[in-house]
């Protein structure tokens, strides 16, 4: 389709627009809702989902085939069209830094995933997941990626207005976690001076769990990029943290020992997660989405970027 069509400015075309949202979450020979479900859904009569169904084909969206007392059968559809014709425009996800090979392989699977799902999409970065998560709300992104920790709070949270949109699976945020202690210090001492960023609200969790049984724990503020300085000034004793960041970062001032607890290995599991939150007020178009994207593709490229096979493109 070249340009935009008048005719999707009338009452039909309105109702044709609406319904290619509906039409996103359908695959090619699935049988549609009846025409009276449709007019329900969409709020209009029967005869303005006939009109509207009329101009998707005749603008080469979707193709459908009548089959009898079977019903009609949704045969091919070219989701690039339909989502122009949506309205629903450039998707833009806001995602995490990119200063980890993961997440710039993480952004390049998203990317192609996306595209091949015929959605526009566009990728900016914001550290903390608060952060994110605020512009989300606000309006000013459509979409955010964080660690499926951070997101089942954060819905929870606000569960009138954001809702999880897909989960990548283990591995495709962080990898490992362990925990890094100063050399000389004991994870047993009272008073441990631990190291957390409150701006990144995955890491809060894990690391207020991770030292739940600890006596008398004081908390110091940090970011990834001010660590090395702080273990190396014996300002911190220990901390909880992405191995990802720290690779490399620390030489020798710490010992890196593994998560404890049952409870503690589930929270590092879900923070190593990727998830996709979004505004419910989108819910028909997030559905689209979710039923679009291929998640495996996602993780194929990522691994492919952090084995060094493929040039991250995002």
């Amino acid at each position: 389709m070249n340009g935009f069509d008048d005719r999707f400015l009338t009452r039909n075309g309105l109702a044709a627009r609406r319904l290619a949202v509906l039409l996103m979450g359908h695959e090619p020979e699935t049988r549609l809702p009846r025409v009276k479900d449709l007019a329900h859904e969409l709020g209009c009569g029967n005869g303005t989902v006939q009109a509207a169904l009329r101009l998707l084909e005749e603008s080469g969206a979707i193709e459908t085939s009548a089959r009898g007392h079977l019903g009609t059968f949704l045969t091919h559809a070219e989701r690039a069209i339909l989502w122009q014709l949506s309205g629903l425009g450039t998707l833009l996800a806001a995602m995490p830094l990119p200063y980890s090979r993961r997440y710039e392989g993480l952004a390049t699977g998203l990317r192609a995933a996306f595209e091949a799902a015929g959605t526009p999409f566009a990728i900016t970065f914001m550290r903390g997941a608060g952060a994110r998560t605020a512009a989300l709300l606000e309006g000013k992104v459509d979409l955010v990626v964080l660690s499926r920790l951070a997101a089942d709070g954060l819905v929870e949270q606000h569960q009138d207005s954001l809702a999880l949109v897909a989960d990548l699976g283990p591995a495709t945020y962080v990898g490992a976690h362990g925990f890094l202690v100063r050399k000389g210090a004991s994870l047993d001492a009272a008073g441990l001076r631990v190291a957390v960023d409150h701006t990144s609200e995955d890491h809060r969790m894990l690391a207020e769990r991770a030292f739940a049984g600890h006596k008398d724990v004081r908390w110091i503020e940090s970011s990834y990029m001010q660590l090395r300085d702080l273990f190396a000034q014996d300002q911190v004793d220990a901390t909880v943290w992405n191995l990802d960041e720290v690779q490399g970062r620390l030489g020798m001032e710490v010992d890196v020992l593994p998560l404890g607890d049952e409870v503690t290995r589930d929270l590092a599991l879900r923070n190593s997660s990727a998830a996709i939150i979004g505004r419910t007020e989108g819910a028909k178009a997030l559905s689209a989405v979710h039923d679009a994207l291929d998640l495996s593709q996602v993780a194929q490229l990522q691994t492919e970027v952090l084995r060094g096979d493929r040039i991250p493109s995002y």
